[in-house]
């Protein structure tokens, strides 16, 4: 629940969603803030809690690539099903901030592309049960590309959402215990779905009877936040097509400050052309049963979920510069481990990679609506996710032609 002092007035802005607010009535803007924060932390809460419960599943470094791994029984194909989400992500970021800036009202906007999002989960369930051979592997390689597409519009448009409703005094606590929640209940769903879906294959396909369930999830979710939130009217900007928007982009790398977090990002994102072969490297002398699976996503998600109290705290009071740079160096250190250390502390490893994530997208996604500034979010927004996708679209591949031609080794070792 929210905390008892939520309520109290503040009188530092909110963030860049807020800056433009305008309502029909006499109050201001940080007022319907204020008189709406109970209903919408709660919104924000649940939203997030059952969408994390669910989209974790499908984005934790374990069961896609193993499901990957097991229609296609090739790494390769494995980067190129990760590098198709992430490519879909890359493309659509610039396109949903030019469609919503102008707008006074974000959620609508926000629900259409959730909605969309989800229905690509709902596809790959169906797709699992009742497609085989070529059809399935070319389906699914075509759902994550669109699943990874409307994810990039949804990125940017629930995180000015967030902004918008959400003072920046309560969005760290905020992403942490909701993180927490919706992390603890998705270990113990990726543990249930190990054992008892995937390893069992239930309903024929245990994999697409655990996309169902991510379905249902995140789409109550949806439902929730659709029915609770309170959005204030904003005057918007004017609205501009999207080749104008994108020549406002050296504009933005002017502020050193945002340059720099921006080569961080591009950094980070090009390290993560390891991420999905952890699970086929820890399944080399471990296996890649459902139990396997099942335990390194569970050490994965429960590490991110405690860890998120730890990142949302830490930046709420000194500011979120400090985690990232700790979920950095986290997540160099455990691929070192998975590397070097014996097969049984693979599982140590996915706790520190499920840690490092944690804290990075915490500090990252809150970092990038602070830095420059409040009217050039929604395009700052677009040009991160766009140079972090795209460098995330390469690098599977790339992963997967390293591991082919000389090995995991020279892999982690760039990462």
């Amino acid at each position: 629940t929210p905390p008892n002092d939520l309520a109290t007035p503040d009188t530092r802005r909110s963030g860049g969603g807020d800056a433009a607010t305008t309502l029909t009535d006499t109050h201001k803007p940080d007022d319907f803030v204020e008189q709406n924060l109970r209903r919408n932390y709660l919104a924000h809460f649940v939203h997030g809690t059952l969408g994390l419960t669910g989209f974790r599943l499908i984005y934790a470094p374990t069961f896609l690539p193993a499901y990957m791994q097991m229609i296609t029984g090739s790494s390769a194909l494995v980067g190129l099903g990760q590098a198709l989400l992430q490519l879909g992500g890359t493309l659509s970021p610039v396109i949903g901030a030019s469609r919503i800036e102008h707008r006074k009202r974000l959620l609508p906007y926000a629900i259409r592309t959730g909605s969309m999002m989800r229905l690509q989960i709902l596809a790959l369930a169906f797709a699992g049960w009742f497609l085989g051979g070529a059809l399935l592997v070319a389906a699914t390689l075509a759902l994550l590309f669109l699943l990874g597409f409307f994810t990039g519009s949804q990125r940017v448009a629930f995180q000015l959402l967030m902004a918008k409703v959400i003072p920046i005094r309560r969005r760290g606590r905020l992403q942490a215990w909701r993180n927490f929640t919706g992390g603890g209940i998705a270990a113990a769903l990726s543990l249930f779905a190990g054992l008892y879906l995937i390893a069992p294959n239930a309903l024929g396909n245990g994999y697409a009877t655990t996309f169902f369930l991510a379905f249902i999830l995140t789409s109550l979710g949806l439902l929730v936040l659709r029915l609770v939130m309170r959005e204030p009217d904003a005057a918007g900007a004017p609205m501009r097509n999207l080749r104008e928007r994108v020549r406002t982009f050296p504009a933005l790398l002017s502020h050193s400050g945002y340059r720099a977090f921006l080569t961080v990002q591009a950094l980070v994102a090009t390290a993560r052309m390891s991420a999905p072969f952890y699970i086929l490297y820890a399944g080399r002398d471990l296996g890649l049963d459902g139990e396997i699976v099942g335990i390194m996503s569970f050490a994965f998600l429960a590490s991110d979920t405690v860890s998120n109290l730890v990142w949302g705290y830490l930046g709420d009071h000194g500011g979120f510069r400090t985690p990232l740079l700790i979920s950095v160096l986290l997540s160099a250190s455990s691929i070192l481990l998975l590397l070097f250390a014996p097969p049984a502390w693979s599982v140590v490893a996915f706790c520190g990679f499920g840690a490092a994530t944690a804290g990075y997208v915490m500090s990252a996604s809150t970092l990038v609506l602070e830095i420059g500034a409040p009217e050039d979010v929604p395009m700052r927004l677009a040009l991160s996710t766009t140079v972090e996708g795209g460098l995330a679209a390469l690098g599977p591949p790339v992963g997967g032609f390293i591991v082919w031609t000389i090995g995991y080794a020279w892999l982690f070792g760039l990462s």
